[in-house]
Parts: structure tokens; sequence; C-alpha cells
């Protein structure tokens, strides 16, 4: 086993993250980083004025938690912040052990899929299954729309127990709709690989598993593993050493170097422009709702997959009989969020929504609640407010893993994709899948 250092291209970052008390009193207390090693750090919760000084500086911000902020970044960067006054205390490391054994091809940090990889199981996995699977090209990546070679397809999956009008993207379905959608945020790389395994347990699990085969029978299920693909060519270009890189490869709104991007979970069109309009910042919201044609693709496909259900009022419930669940995976934090992320108001079916979550939270046990409750701040332009406010779908973000120890942070050790992360997240999608023909029925 060995530790993993922080190379030079990521040398330089601070990132905000949520922290779990439950969570860090469960682990084991790390071991203090060597001088140039990624560590998190945490400190009083920085103000907006704070956060922007740390960002001139050239730090990496992210999300808060109560009280405190998590910072991650190197001694020397620490060092740094305690000459501006601020004393950051040591919390975990940011990489994580990586297993003796040789890494397969296409494959990165232990294990994690590449892009490619993805593109190529989704291909293989539809082409042997085709009475079970579909694959759906549902948009490009910024760098595809640039004509550059290195751009890639967004893809979707439908898994179904297949029938005539099956998988096509038409709101009006005959069988109800659960949609999935993990890396967003490309450092999340936890959620693909959780979103890879619900795709691969639907199809193995077809006619031997009572459950999965019921679920087949009834329901569409869409994935969208990968859904910021350029971003995530970034990330794995460090290799062992994954890049901290959080938005799209847009380099266009400004001279950011490494920090280039829009923030893919900031610039859906459903209440847009409330977050930050610094082209560098790791929240950046881009020039315009909806700018992004990753955010276009997936907005597109969730309106062409499920029938809008809401009136145009902010106050307007969606029917009790209504359909369809939407869940994006992000981490960490182990959360399940609901609607609203942009407003402190509880959504018209708040009640509906924590029912569901807690429902799901049996399984994984994770805490059920909005932004405030959870994280403890305010997002516009999210794509589970968008799911939810223009559609009516039932929408749900979670914080997948710990905020520490081995299968905590951004770069969870692979192997606790199959030893925690989704066996604990199992359950939960299977119920949020089940309860796709009436979410708010409970």
């Amino acid at each position: 086993m060995k530790l993993r250092l922080v190379t030079a291209s990521v040398a330089l970052g601070v990132v905000v993250a949520a922290t779990s008390a439950a969570t860090l009193t469960a682990q084991a207390d790390p071991p203090e980083p060597a001088g140039d090693a990624l560590a998190t750090w945490t400190v009083p919760r920085l103000t907006a004025d704070e956060a922007a000084e740390l960002e001139r500086l050239g730090f990496t911000l992210a999300h808060d938690h109560g009280d405190a902020s998590h910072i991650i970044g190197d001694e020397a960067l620490a060092a740094e912040a305690r000459e501006l006054g601020y004393d950051p205390e040591f919390l975990d490391t940011v990489y994580k052990e990586l297993p003796v054994t040789a890494e397969q091809e296409g494959t990165y940090y232990g294990g994690y899929r590449t892009v490619d990889t993805y593109e190529a199981d989704l291909q293989a996995l539809a082409a042997a299954n085709p009475e079970l699977a579909s694959l759906h090209d549902i948009g490009d990546s910024w760098l595809k729309t640039q004509g550059d070679p290195a751009g890639h397809d967004v893809y979707a999956i439908c898994l179904t127990k297949r029938n005539a009008g099956d998988c096509e993207t038409d709101p009006d379905s005959t069988k109800p709709r659960f949609t999935l959608v993990a890396q967003m945020h490309a450092r999340e790389i936890a959620t693909g690989e959780v979103a890879w395994r619900w795709i691969e347990k639907l199809v193995d699990g077809y006619g031997t598993d009572t459950e999965v085969t019921e679920l087949m029978d009834t329901t569409e299920v869409w994935v969208v593993p990968i859904a910021n693909p350029d971003g995530v060519d970034i990330v794995a270009s460090g290799g062992d050493d994954p890049i901290l890189q959080r938005k799209n490869a847009n380099d266009t709104n400004g001279s950011c170097g490494d920090r280039l991007g829009v923030d893919l979970n900031r610039n859906s069109t459903f209440e847009w422009g409330d977050d930050s309009t610094n082209p560098c910042s790791e929240t950046y919201q881009g020039p315009s709702a909806g700018s992004e044609p990753e955010t276009q693709a997936v907005e597109d496909w969730l309106r062409a997959l499920h029938p809008d259900q809401r009136g145009e009022n902010p106050g307007d419930a969606a029917p009790g009989d209504a359909r369809d669940v939407f869940i994006t995976l992000h981490s960490y934090g182990e959360y399940i969020i609901v609607p609203w992320g942009y407003s402190s108001d509880p959504a018209p079916n708040d009640a509906g929504l924590r029912a569901l979550g807690k429902d799901m939270a049996e399984s994984n046990g994770y805490f059920v609640g909005t932004n405030d409750d959870t994280v403890g701040y305010s997002t516009s332009g999210t794509t589970d407010d968008m799911a939810y406010g223009e559609l009516g779908v039932a929408s749900f973000t979670f914080e997948i893993g710990p905020d520490t120890g081995n299968c905590g942070g951004f770069f969870p050790a692979f192997t606790c994709v199959d030893d925690s992360l989704w066996p604990e997240n199992e359950g939960a999608l299977m119920t949020a899948a089940q309860a796709a023909a009436a979410p708010y029925a409970g």
C-alpha cells in the first residue's frame, strides 16, 4: 500500500465541503500528511468575502456545513492561510491508499473507469442485452461542440423489459420512469461507479432476482453515468493523483488556467442566476442559464422523459398521483437533499419528498433534508430543482460517502465502492425506482 502524494498540477487548491459529526467520530484518526501531500483542513465557516479572498489567492472553494468549512491543500497552502489569519486544523488526507495489484487498462486511481471505458462498457452491455437495454446519445460535451476530437457524446442507457414503445424519448410513456444522473461534478468519482453497479444489478438480476424482475417489467430506468465527460477526462488525466476538476472544460469565459469551466449544477435553467459570476470560481454559474451543452443535454433528456405535472407558480404542488423519480448523485456528506436548493421556503410537495427520502434513508442511513437542513447554503440553477420545479418530478440529490477516512471525500479508495458505497446505496436506489409510479402517495 502507498499513500498518494499531490502532483504539481493539483498542488494548488482549497475545497470547502460538508462535514458530518457522526462520520468524524466513527473514523480512526488519519496520519498527518507529508509537507507536499494534499490534505483536508477544517476552518471556521468562511464568509463570502473570505471565500473571495481565498479564490483570488488561487484556492478552490466548494461547500460549507454548519459552523465549519473544509479546505483542501498541502502544508504550504495551510501556512499561507495562517498568514492571512485563518487557523486550519488537519482533518484528513485527500488521496487514499491504492491496491498493490496493477490497474487494468482503461482505469485510473486503483480501478476507476475512464470515460472511454464507460462508453465501451455501455455499448457492449446494450449490444449483449437488447431485450433489456438500449443506449441513447442525448447530446454533446463542450469539447465536442468545438470540434475537438477529445470531446464526447453524453450517453443515457434505458433499462427495462422492452415491449413495443418502451425506451422512447416521449413523456407519454406507458411505464413510469426513474432517472439517475452521476458525475455532473467530475471529481466526484465514486458516483459514476455506483451508477454503473446499479446498471449491472438490473441487467444481471432480470429473471433471477424477483424484485429486479418486477421492477424491470413495470418501470423504465434511465441512467446517465457520466454527465460531464470532458471534466472526467481531466480528473483521470492525473492517474494515481486525480485532478480536482469539478466543472466542464469550457475555457472561453476567462483566463482561469486549470480553474476553467462552468459548474453544471449551477447552470440549469430553473431559478438560475444567484451563484458565482466569477469564471474562475468552482461554482461559476456560466454566462447565461443553460449555456452549456451538457446542461442542455440533460435538461432536454429530462423533458423528453417526464411529463410536465406542476403549475407555473412557485406554490403549485405536483398532484398526488404524479409519477416519476429523479436522483442526481454527488459526493460527499451522506445526505439525501430535497428541493428547494435556491430558496429556504419549503417545496409545495415537501412532505411527500421528505417521506420518500426517509424511505430511501432506511437503506443508506443518510440524513434527509433541504439545503438549509444539510449543507447549510443555497444553490441556484441546480438539476434537481429543475426536474421538480419545471416538471413536478420527485427529485433528490444524494451526497454519497463520508467526509473523512479511506472511503471519504472526493477520492475514496476504489475498494470502497464495492465494500461500502454501493452496498449502502443499492437499497436506496431500488426504493426510489419502485416508487416511480406514485412517489408522493406515501
